[in-house]
């Protein structure tokens, strides 16, 4: 038997939706809505305060920039600060920029084919020490990046890796968070699929190709952004393995404005600049791809 509401029975009372907004409620969810609006404005004068100042101090002289009272933004602005930069006449940042695209690039391809197999084959195939191998791989992620540094540099010296980028771009390939963030995507790819390619006589080097791979891009779009982010910001571990300062990046050459004697803080402020912009893009560029998947994994399986 169908329920019967209130309003078969007698039409003329009224539903929740016909009830009238008091004034009160309305006045309760404006002063809520104002309370969110201004939270989020204060967070984003928070976010945003420390970036507009590096763009207005990279166009100070050093003697503006510690001027007091403090100014916010530039009295005279100059673009002394660019040229000098750009010119090479303190370091060759446009050299280290190029050599920081270089590994940025080949280390999220990288990271990407073997996070995308690995993770596959824990996703989809069944084998001996399976589980015990999984979990030792999300063991690691406990480890931090210190407690493997020396042995990792002994292994690059003997290799004779150093002052080489293989140094840097292998090793930040195989990144134990892809393995288990891309296994976590292709495991819900549905195996009915998988035996329906293979009775049409496809190869599992196939199917991972023509079918794992295209139906995992948003997974893989969101490991490349934070791969391409953490390889481009990287700092110690090019610092350690670097030599020379024409295959420095981006930021081991900043740091060595900041000497004993002198510091070039309107440089400094000016390259970090410069080497943000391409990070900003990136994200405008793909701000939606990102945003709808990163949650792949979130529900339990």
């Amino acid at each position: 038997m169908a329920d019967i509401t209130p309003a078969q029975i007698n039409p003329n009372i009224p539903t929740a939706t016909d009830l009238p907004v008091t004034s009160t409620g309305l006045f309760r969810r404006r002063v809520e809505w104002a309370l969110i609006y201004a939270a989020l404005l204060a967070f984003g004068v928070v976010v945003g305060a420390p970036f507009l100042y590096m763009i207005t101090g990279s166009l100070k002289t050093n003697g503006e920039l510690f001027s007091y009272p403090l100014n916010f933004f530039a009295q005279n602005p100059t673009m002394e600060n660019y040229n000098r930069l750009l010119s090479g006449a303190e370091i060759p940042f446009i050299q280290q920029f190029m050599n920081s695209i270089l590994v940025a690039v080949s280390q999220t391809l990288l990271a990407l084919l073997i996070s995308s197999m690995v993770g596959w084959g824990f996703a989809k195939f069944e084998f001996f020490g399976k589980r015990f191998l999984f979990i030792f791989l999300l063991a690691t992620l406990a480890l931090p990046f210190q407690i493997t540094l020396v042995p990792l540099f002994l292994m690059m010296f003997q290799i004779g890796w150093l002052d080489n980028y293989l140094a840097i771009i292998i090793p930040g390939s195989i990144s134990a968070f892809g393995v288990f963030f891309m296994r976590q995507s292709m495991v819900t790819l549905p195996d009915e699929l998988l035996d329906a390619a293979r009775i049409d006589g496809a190869s599992e080097w196939g199917i991972f190709w023509r079918i794992g791979i295209p139906l995992s891009r948003g997974a893989l779009s969101v490991l490349a952004v934070l791969t391409y982010l953490g390889a481009w910001n990287d700092y110690l571990w090019p610092l350690i393995v670097l030599r020379s300062s024409e295959k420095f990046t981006y930021p081991v050459g900043l740091a060595t404005l900041n000497g004993l004697y002198k510091v070039e803080y309107g440089m400094i402020l000016g390259g970090a600049f410069i080497a943000t912009l391409p990070v900003v893009l990136i994200f405008i560029a793909g701000r939606k791809q990102l945003l709808d998947n990163l949650t792949i994994g979130a529900v339990k399986r």
